[in-house]
């Protein structure tokens, strides 16, 4: 993978979409093993309902992972200057994500080219999931 080409990327340019297969319950109990988070809203569907939900949830932090796939796809990690989402919305079971990055700010300043990407997680509605910046040094 290259590094970003400042003059090579626009403002108003969409980065290749991502899209995620959709989540299942072998994702959540998988990824709270990878993750040390056993919240039980999150694999236990008994547990999730007595707590006002429709069934168990995914993690936010899964849904901000899938984000990150994004985010690495399109920038060297290394590059990557910040990245941070806000969580907009729960994530149920069945639900297919689509991770969509578009950029919306270039700046150079002492030299140093910078590219900020607004990064989105959507369901196949378009409600948005969670939703941060990616901020990528470029040459």
């Amino acid at each position: 993978m290259a590094k970003i080409n400042f003059d090579q990327v626009e403002v108003g340019q969409s980065l290749t979409p991502l899209e995620i297969d959709p989540i299942t319950h072998a994702h959540l109990v998988r990824y709270a093993g990878a993750s040390g988070d056993f919240n039980p809203i999150h694999n236990d569907p008994d547990f999730a309902r007595k707590a006002g939900l429709e069934g168990t949830i995914s993690h936010g932090m899964y849904v901000m992972a899938q984000v990150g796939r994004l985010c690495t796809s399109w920038a060297e990690q290394k590059d990557i200057a910040y990245f941070g989402v806000t969580f907009k919305a729960m994530t149920k079971l069945g639900e297919k994500l689509t991770v969509v990055g578009t950029i919306k700010k270039k700046f150079e300043k002492d030299g140093k080219k910078t590219v900020t990407v607004l990064v989105e997680a959507k369901n196949e509605a378009g409600e948005v999931k969670a939703g941060g910046d990616l901020v990528v040094n470029a040459v």
